[in-house]
């Protein structure tokens, strides 16, 4: 029984300890990583040349909509271009959603490596903390770039 007892406070003192030894929350500005990340920058740029190669196909595709001159030719041409341009809509948005998941993950595991060199509980967007915690938005960047 007494060992009992002894084994419970010890258990306390031990969880109390944790408590003061908490190393805090720590934010990140992911707007600002982003925009200081090279991989992230690369993987904008490819989304927007694949939306603009997506905007100039119906650009030319009109252009050969007004050259037919019958309403069927139209129609089956409005059609074609229309199951052509869903599947390459398609395509589309599942690059950008894979490519930023890539993006996001790679930050992640930075902030991840950031926390625990710090001894942080937890690394929260900077919209999420209106008051206190640490700002380790540049530590996240400086890890991206392989400089920490």
């Amino acid at each position: 029984m007494k060992n009992l007892k002894l084994g419970l406070v010890a258990l306390a003192i031990v969880a109390f300890t944790g408590a003061v030894n908490a190393g805090g929350v720590g934010y990140i500005d992911y707007a600002k990583v982003i925009d200081n990340y090279d991989y992230a920058k690369q993987v904008t740029k490819e989304i927007d040349a694949k939306g603009l190669e997506m905007q100039q196909y119906l650009v030319d595709k009109e252009k050969e909509y007004k050259s037919l001159d019958t309403p069927l030719k139209k129609q089956t041409f409005e059609e074609r271009i229309s199951q052509e341009f869903k599947a390459k809509e398609s395509a589309y948005m599942t690059l950008r959603d894979r490519r930023e998941q890539e993006v996001y993950n790679k930050i992640k595991e930075a902030a991840k490596a950031v926390m625990v060199e710090q001894k942080l509980d937890a690394v929260m967007d900077v919209r999420g903390v209106f008051v206190g915690g640490i700002d380790i938005t540049s530590n996240v960047i400086n890890k991206l770039k392989g400089a920490y």
